[in-house]
């Protein structure tokens, strides 16, 4: 079957503070903003990969405290980035660590407004 061409990924996460989120996401993630839409801010992760920080009292979908999505960032050095988090004060939920069964590295660590980040460098790369 052929189906129509894809650019990219645009994920859209929802906050009740959008200027801290956006500022951890731009100072902390060194994610660029490519657009500030004033309640929405999109940053370029890499390539055609995206997210958005959204204000939830004024997106589509509202705030909440439960976070059931999780943001993977796929990374050459997670023990830099453990690093880097260190350095700049950001607590994480565990340290970096090898896990065999998924044969990738990885650790987790919160958002500002408690979204898991997932940072992890697969073995065997992703094709």
């Amino acid at each position: 079957m052929q189906y129509p061409e894809t650019k990219g990924i645009l994920t859209f996460f929802y906050y009740k503070d959008l200027h801290k989120a956006a500022d951890f996401y731009e100072k902390i993630m060194g994610f660029q903003l490519i657009q500030d839409q004033k309640w929405a801010k999109v940053f370029k992760v890499r390539d055609n990969a995206y997210m958005g920080c959204v204000d939830g009292n004024v997106g589509y979908h509202k705030y909440s405290d439960t976070k059931p999505v999780m943001l993977t960032v796929i990374v050459d050095d997670p023990d830099a980035w453990y690093e880097h988090f260190k350095e700049n004060g950001i607590e994480t939920i565990n340290e970096p660590h090898d896990d065999k069964e998924l044969n990738l590295r990885i650790f987790l660590l919160h958002d500002p407004e408690g979204y898991v980040i997932e940072i992890q460098k697969f073995y065997e790369p992703i094709p």
